[in-house]
C-alpha cells in the first residue's frame, strides 16, 4: 500500500506533519526525496484540504443548530413571560 493510498486512513494530524515534511522535503531533501516530495504533494494537499473544507461544513452546520436551539429557547422563554404576564 503506496502512502497515497494510506492518507485517507491518516489522522488530521497526521496529515498536517506529512504536508509539512513533504513541503520540507521538496525544498531541502536530496535529489530523491524532493522527486518522492514533488510526486506526493498534490495528493497530500488535496487531502489536507478536503479535510479542511469537511471541518469548516461541519462547523457551520454546528453554528446553524446552535442559532436554532437559541432561537427556540429564547421563543419559549418569551412565551412564558408572556403567560406569566397574562396570568
Amino acid at each position: 500500500m503506496s502512502l497515497i493510498e494510506k492518507l485517507p486512513e491518516m489522522s488530521d494530524e497526521g496529515v498536517i506533519n506529512l504536508l509539512a515534511n513533504a513541503r520540507r522535503l521538496e525544498q531541502t531533501g536530496t535529489p530523491q526525496q524532493q522527486a518522492a516530495s514533488a510526486e506526493a504533494l498534490p495528493a497530500i494537499e488535496a487531502e489536507a484540504t478536503r479535510r479542511q473544507e469537511a471541518k469548516r461544513e461541519l462547523m457551520a452546520e454546528r453554528r446553524a443548530a446552535a442559532v436554532t436551539a437559541r432561537k427556540a429557547t429564547t421563543a419559549k422563554t418569551t412565551a412564558a413571560k408572556r403567560a406569566a404576564v397574562a396570568s
